[in-house]
Formats: structure tokens, sequence, C-alpha cells
């Protein structure tokens, strides 16, 4: 699978959604203007690349903490999908479902799969006033890490 071209590139407005998620709320990135929001958007529930990425954010949450950072993970599968893959994994951060329409968050950021259906494996940093700071697109069977997360993070300027 070719890796995106098209993902929003930094200094873009970061478009605006509500999704379904695991902590039982729907969620908008309007939820969280002025603070930064990390939002990765990954292929699928329960796969080896998902599970490693998933869980490693888990464990750098306090990392991202320091920054007053939210993790957002974002994948076209169904809201109970996400349940029993937060469940599995012990997340501490919301799952967010793009499944109706089928990948619309994930076409506004330009990393929609449409060979597969899925989300591409994509990370977006987006600061306290709703821009893009900084985006990765990731092969689907690389885990991207954390490391240029914490990197973008500590570019940003407090809001």
């Amino acid at each position: 699978m070719p890796i995106s071209t098209k993902a929003l590139q930094p200094d873009t407005p970061a478009p605006d959604f509500s999704l379904a998620s695991t902590i039982g709320q729907t969620l908008s990135l309007r939820d969280f203007r002025g603070q930064p929001v990390i939002l990765a958007f990954y292929p699928a529930d329960g796969s080896p690349v998902c599970s490693s990425q998933l869980a490693l954010y888990n464990e750098a949450l306090p990392l991202f903490a320091e920054f007053n950072a939210q993790l957002l993970a974002i994948s076209v599968d169904a809201i109970s999908s996400h349940h029993a893959f937060a469940g599995q994994y012990n997340l501490n951060f919301p799952l967010l479902a793009d499944f109706e329409p089928k990948g619309a968050v994930s076409r506004a950021y330009g990393v929609f799969d449409e060979d597969e259906q899925t989300s591409q494996r994509a990370l977006f940093v987006i600061d306290g006033e709703g821009f893009i700071r900084w985006s990765y697109v990731s092969p689907s069977d690389v885990n991207p890490g954390a490391n240029g997360i914490l990197e973008a993070l500590e570019t940003l300027e407090p809001v």
C-alpha cells in the first residue's frame, strides 16, 4: 500500500469532527481547544502493530500529560470493537470510531486507504488554536513510536 501524500500538512487548520468514543460520549476536536491534541489514526483494532503502537502510547501518557496534550486514537472500526480492544490492552485514552460514514474523518485528514478501506497509520499534533503543527504517515507495518510526537509537542508555544 502506498503511503499517502495527501495527508494534511503543518500550518493547516485541523478539520473538526465529532465521533463516538470509548469513554461513552461523542467527542469533538473543538472540545480540546486550548490544549494540544495528538491524533493517532490506525488501521485496525487488535492487529499486531496497532496493538503495540497503542500500548506504547498508553505507557507514554504521563509524557504527553507534561505538555497537557490529549491523545485521541481513531480507526474505522465500530465502537464495540474499540471497547473490546481498549479493555484487552487497558488503554486509558479515548478510541474514536470513524465508522459512520466510514472513514469520513480519515478522508478529511487525507489518510484514508481506499484499497484497504481503513485509516492509514498517521499521526498529527494539533496546537491549542486548532492548527496542525506536525504530521507523519507511517507504513502500515511499522510502529512509528512516540519520539516524533514528543519532539513536536516540545516545539509548541503555550496558548
